[in-house]
């Protein structure tokens, strides 16, 4: 293919989980090419990993690379994000004033006065901005939400979303627990931040919905740590359905058990992240029936983002790698003078800024023994 975008990294050296992560994500349908990066927080180690990767530039901070990058006609046209959250605004507002479009790791930012800045940068910038909530990749997401849309389940009730991990079980110090349980990196949020705004931003997605209200009890459970580890939150939708979120990062037994269940006036849909190819859906009065990806009875919707027959597993590095495909396709028909395809969807500057203010309302309902506050419309 010769009409790659050219794809620039910040952050995500060759020892960071998650940039390998993005990496294969922007390679696997063969839509980026990775020639560009600022890859640590300190030049020798940026330099070591540019090297490992085989990049054909390599910067010793981003600002640097930005600047650079500009002024070259061969230039990147996207830059990856994905540095620890304080770094998000700094390094997306050095791309984003040179119209390099941006696809950032969530949340958005680790403060909402960073947050309403980037939000700024956004607005002034010709860039798209593309926030990676991965699991809104997932073909079986997309069908559920399809479904919903379609009125397949009636008018929503109730909304039960979580996400338990078990990982930050003990205080035991390992690389990925350093700075997500630091707040100064991480945010105030702790588990919040780091998986709930996945499950909030899930419960959206699928549902169409927003939060009006909500009341959360947050808990440190393992001692000193100065971040939440576990949180339940109740929520209030416009329109009236109700719903549960529990996020927890100390729930032995649990890896990532990310998983929704919404039921309507006339049926049920559950979906499981561990078990992503199907969705259970259950008109009411009726057997329980399972819808697989690329399977009897999935929509157009799933099968544009699934790759292999039915049968054949997809998961998590194909739903992160269908947010890369669909920021593609918006950046090659910006290139081409054209509004992107109407069924072409991913996370924007607004699902981040909403995911900001849960982690804010969740941190702020908490320190009031689990009041109620309001969410911005």
């Amino acid at each position: 293919m010769t009409n790659r975008i050219r794809l620039g990294m910040v952050g995500g050296g060759n020892d960071a989980f998650i940039g390998a992560v993005h990496r294969i994500a922007a390679r696997l349908d063969d839509r980026y090419e990775l020639v560009a990066g600022a890859l640590s927080s300190t030049p020798e180690k940026a330099r070591a990993s540019g090297a490992a990767l085989g990049l054909p530039r390599v910067y010793d901070d981003f600002k640097q690379m930005a600047i650079r990058e500009a002024r070259r006609k061969d230039g990147i046209e996207a830059v990856a994000i994905v540095t620890p959250n304080h770094m998000h605004f700094a390094a997306a507002r050095e791309f984003l004033k040179r119209d390099i479009h941006v696809i950032c790791d969530k949340p958005l930012t680790s403060t909402m006065a960073d947050a309403r800045k980037l939000a700024t940068a956004v607005e002034a910038s010709n860039a798209l901005f593309v926030l990676t909530h991965n699991y809104t990749g997932y073909p079986m997401v997309r069908h559920a939400r399809e479904m919903i849309a379609a009125g397949d389940i009636g008018k929503i009730r109730v909304v039960q979303v979580e996400y338990p991990q078990d990982w930050l079980t003990t205080a035991q110090d390992f690389k990925q627990a350093e700075w997500r349980t630091d707040p100064a990196r991480s945010g105030a949020g702790g588990s919040t931040g780091d998986i709930g705004t996945h499950a909030h931003n899930l419960a959206r997605f699928v549902t169409g919905l927003e939060v009006a209200s909500l009341a959360a009890d947050l808990d440190a459970f393992v001692p000193g740590r100065p971040v939440d580890d576990n949180g339940h939150v109740m929520l209030r939708f416009h329109g009236g359905a109700k719903g549960m979120l529990w996020c927890s990062q100390v729930a032995p037994g649990n890896e990532n058990a990310l998983r929704i269940r919404v039921y309507g006036e006339t049926g049920g849909l559950e979906w499981a992240q561990e078990d992503p190819n199907a969705l259970w859906h259950t008109p009411f009065g009726e057997p329980k029936r399972v819808i697989t990806r690329n399977g009897a009875g999935a929509g157009d919707a799933a099968a544009r983002l699934s790759r292999v027959p039915p049968g054949h597993p997809e998961g998590y590095l194909e739903g992160f790698a269908n947010i890369y495909s669909e920021a593609a396709d918006a950046i090659v028909a910006q290139r081409d003078g054209q509004p992107p395809a109407s069924d072409v969807t991913y996370p924007t500057l607004d699902d981040g800024l909403r995911g900001m203010h849960f982690i804010d309302a969740c941190v702020r309902s908490s320190a009031r023994n689990a009041a109620w506050v309001t969410l911005p419309d």
